[in-house]
């Protein structure tokens, strides 16, 4: 069957993509100072077009979750929606790490070609990709102490106050936290999962702890070892458990999420077998994804500028490897998601839900 028409004008291709414009917009600057155009330049300007057309995109996804997460619930189909959006910006993701290999296929002496002509331009005049981590949470005050001094200094003013502005918009880790905080199973009719999930714990420790003590094959070194590590687990539970030292924790930037807000996420994620945590954990599962793509992005980037210019300063002014080396682990949205993994106890050892709260466990989480 064919497809009815509905549009009343013919669409042509190259006007649909504007062509004409897109495909005249690659001007290297090498050839305005040099006899010959730097051959690997085209390519530069190319890859970098296109990082920007894919930043766009994930802006657009972006700005889409931002708005599903600002209503007071979220429904099932929201869930659907924004872990779609969310596995195709983790796609995009996967694309844009594999831009690197081609652009790994310039040497540095074909570098060096045009390298001198794009001072001071640089990666940090990107507002797009600046915009996309500020909706994600990496707002000013949780970056890097070189960014904190020069994140603007680079800019126009047109572009600093945008992006001023947008720094005081709720991005999607506060809105994630705020979720995460609503969740109701938390405290439920005379059901304190602080207190079951504690006592949990306690009890898994305590067996634990008894069964190195009266294990004959260990060495006492060996069983010295074991009990100091139990020891130590059982202080980040601990801070976990306590308000005071959780916020005291929080303060030296050992966490970033409110202590509510963490326990919302550790109980998706020991009960995610429940039809109402399953897509909860799916959009958790995605959220630490994409950071650890940008993660992995940034790594790539390290390497690729060490191999390019070893040690010398970027273009930007920055201090170049060194510089984003400090970003690859510093600069993470989502931290506390990954550090989850330190406070999940065995299935054996969850806590019992009572019948109202496994009742009330239907196709809602809120």
């Amino acid at each position: 069957m064919c497809a009815m028409q509905k549009n009343t004008k013919p669409c042509y291709y190259g006007e649909y993509l504007y062509l004409d414009r897109f495909l005249d917009s690659q001007h290297p600057v090498s050839k305005q100072y040099q006899e010959k155009e730097a051959h690997d330049e085209m390519l530069f300007i190319i890859v970098h077009q296109a990082y920007e057309l894919w930043f766009k995109q994930i802006l657009h996804e972006l700005n889409s979750i931002l708005t599903d997460f600002d209503e007071p619930i979220l429904s099932t189909n929201s869930y659907g929606r924004i872990i779609q959006r969310l596995t195709r910006i983790n796609e995009i993701q996967k694309l844009l790490n594999q831009q690197i290999g081609i652009l790994e296929t310039m040497t540095p002496l074909d570098f060096l070609d045009f390298r001198d002509y794009l001072v001071p331009a640089s990666g940090f005049q990107s507002i797009q990709f600046k915009e996309i981590e500020i909706l994600l949470g990496l707002k000013m005050e949780y970056r890097i102490n070189f960014d904190k001094k020069s994140f603007y200094n680079r800019l126009n003013d047109t572009d600093r106050e945008h992006l001023i502005e947008l720094e005081k918009s709720p991005s999607l880790f506060e809105q994630l936290e705020s979720w995460l905080e609503r969740m109701p199973f938390l405290e439920k009719e005379n059901f304190s999962f602080l207190e079951a999930y504690q006592n949990a714990v306690n009890t898994m420790l305590d067996n634990d702890l008894s069964i190195v003590k009266n294990n004959d094959y260990l060495s006492d070194a060996d069983q010295d070892f074991q009990i100091k590590d139990l020891e130590k687990t059982r202080r980040q539970f601990d801070a976990l458990f306590d308000q005071e030292t959780f916020n005291q924790l929080a303060k030296d930037g050992h966490f970033r999420m409110s202590q509510k807000s963490l326990l919302g996420a550790i109980f998706i994620n020991l009960y995610r077998d429940e039809p109402a945590f399953q897509q909860p954990y799916q959009l958790i599962e995605k959220l630490i994804d994409i950071d650890e793509e940008f993660t992995q992005w940034r790594y790539r980037h390290t390497v690729m500028v060490h191999r390019m210019l070893g040690t010398k300063i970027g273009t930007g002014g920055s201090s170049g490897h060194d510089y984003l080396r400090q970003t690859t682990q510093n600069n993470r949205f989502f931290r506390d998601l990954f550090n989850i993994s330190t406070f999940l106890i065995p299935r054996s050892s969850l806590p019992t839900l009572p019948p109202h709260i496994t009742d009330a466990m239907g196709l809602k989480s809120e």
